[in-house]
């Protein structure tokens, strides 16, 4: 079943992630103007190849914060090298499955700006356990990334 939530911001990511910030028209204010698109298969146990294709576009491809839509959000997308720093120098696993796969809005988050990639994980092939996979595979490449 395909979940509308956060389809939108879904979107904005992949088809900011597969084009250049100035390939996309700018609106009066200078922010990307958003394009829709379904949310791509990726490899599931690929964790490169998932950031690249759902979170780079807001946290960027260095996952500093600084991806192309970032500019087009509410709240500054966090710096996911900084993760393991913030967090006492130990990776936060638990508060990371928490962020992604998360079936409602976190309050702490601030906005609905980053999806609700659970159930659009569950959507995907391989359903639920699928999605589990995926969580697991993203988390550890992020956690590959602290300290960079």
């Amino acid at each position: 079943m395909r979940q509308t939530v956060s389809t939108l911001f879904i979107l904005v990511c992949f088809a900011l992630v597969t084009s250049a910030t100035a390939a996309f028209p700018q609106t009066s204010a200078g922010k990307p103007v958003v394009k829709q698109s379904t949310a791509p298969q990726t490899n599931v146990s690929s964790g490169p190849e998932m950031f690249k294709a759902y979170c780079a576009a807001c946290h960027g491809p260095n996952a500093k914060g600084n991806g192309p839509a970032a500019a087009s959000l509410k709240k500054a997308p966090s710096d996911l090298t900084l993760l393991a720093k913030n967090n006492g120098g130990k990776f936060p696993e638990d508060r990371f499955r928490e962020l992604v796969e998360r079936n409602a809005q976190v309050i702490e988050h601030g906005t609905l700006d980053m999806p609700l990639w659970g159930p659009v994980f569950r959507s995907l092939r391989g359903g639920d356990d699928g999605a589990k996979l995926r969580v697991y595979n993203l988390m550890k490449y992020v956690e590959t990334l602290q300290g960079h």
